[in-house]
């Protein structure tokens, strides 16, 4: 049996830790693994592994917006990982990745460390020398593997391990019994944008709501749903989320944004729009493109990262082009000109659906991580 401790830096659940709790859920049935949590030991994820029967042990990362320093946390991890003994560390984040590879275990010649690349940032020399000090990495794209691997990362030691969704949750259902039951306050005629993701620059709810509000002066039957929350408190974080109200107001269109916040129920939300409107310009795999695309919902999205890995452009989705000069207006054209174009929206919803269920499973993620695992094992 080979025991897996799985190193968290933050107590909330994002999309890196809802799509690695999936997996443990798909694999925590295996005799072939035992797994445990090294992480914050309060919060959301803390929860949510308890609930999985997956023992946590507390390590904290940050106090409110800052790390601990580094020493610190070096400590600290060392004492966890030799109270434990693990056969293998995995980072669940490009952070905690870098952080292991800081890291020797003199006492514990055999631990293997590995982790999780979720994000296409530049990083500089001694960062990527951090993680070259991992025995493996996995990234969730090929344009995330290719991009680390241009900065100096060594291709040997990084996989393309793409995520996968729960298609038993995420899955079509009647819109409107769902929207009645969940958003009973929409007019019955509403034609509804989804937007689900962290509040964050790279996120880029500001200028959809920007764009989209230059196109709204005619259009009272268009209403945006914005779920997710701002974990950043630095000032330009705040700016950027208020200015996404501003928009609305300043047209006097501020009833047709809606602000969900943290919402665990993303999945009747999806059932319950017509289109989901993805504006992020970095995104490495968005797990929100994966569920929609698995409900049955619709999608226009900017054309980043390993988003066209996939959803092709045309087939599965619409994916606007990068371009920062015009991608956000052509965005929410595109958006509005679909929600005119019911039959066009059923046939990428069709074709997109097929694709998940055809290569993006949450069985299939589960399948190539326990193999990139057992592969570590000694012969």
């Amino acid at each position: 049996m080979l025991h897996v401790a799985f190193l968290f830096e933050f107590p909330t659940l994002n999309g890196g830790e809802r799509s690695m709790l999936a997996v443990l859920n798909e694999l925590k049935g295996d005799s072939t693994f035992r797994f445990s949590a090294i992480a914050p030991p309060d919060g959301e994820l803390a929860n949510e592994l308890a609930r999985l029967g997956i023992s946590v042990h507390p390590l904290t990362i940050r106090h409110g917006d800052k790390k601990l320093p580094v020493d610190i946390l070096h400590q600290q991890l060392r004492q966890t990982v030799q109270q434990i003994a693990p056969d293998v560390l995995h980072s669940n984040s490009l952070s905690m990745s870098r952080l292991a590879g800081q890291l020797d275990f003199p006492d514990q010649p055999e631990l293997l460390k590995t982790g999780h690349l979720r994000d296409i940032i530049k990083l500089n020399a001694r960062v990527i020398s951090n993680l070259n000090a991992n025995h493996a990495l996995i990234a969730v794209s090929a344009a995330t593997r290719d991009f680390h691997v241009g900065q100096g990362l060594d291709s040997n030691r990084c996989h393309v391990i793409y995520n996968g969704v729960d298609t038993e949750i995420f899955r079509p259902r009647r819109r409107e019994l769902v929207r009645a039951e969940i958003l009973p306050d929409l007019p019955q005629d509403a034609v509804v944008l989804l937007n689900v993701g962290q509040i964050c620059l790279r996120k880029g709810q500001r200028q959809l709501a920007e764009s989209l509000c230059q196109l709204l002066h005619d259009r009272q039957d268009v209403h945006l749903l914005i779920v997710g929350e701002r974990h950043s408190a630095k000032a330009e974080s705040i700016a950027f989320e208020s200015a996404i109200q501003e928009a609305f107001t300043g047209i006097g269109k501020s009833s047709q944004l809606h602000r969900l916040g943290y919402r665990n129920d993303v999945h009747l939300l999806m059932n319950a729009s017509d289109l989901l409107v993805h504006a992020a310009y970095q995104e490495p795999f968005g797990r929100t493109l994966l569920e929609a695309a698995a409900s049955g919902l619709p999608i226009v999205a900017t054309d980043v990262g390993g988003t066209a890995e996939m959803l092709r452009r045309d087939q599965d989705a619409i994916l606007i082009s990068q371009d920062s000069n015009s991608q956000y207006s052509q965005l929410a054209t595109t958006a509005l000109e679909l929600l005119d174009n019911p039959d066009r929206r059923q046939q990428l919803a069709d074709s997109a659906q097929q694709r998940i269920h055809d290569q993006f499973t949450i069985q299939t993620a589960a399948k190539r991580l326990g193999e990139f695992w057992a592969s570590l094992r000694p012969a």
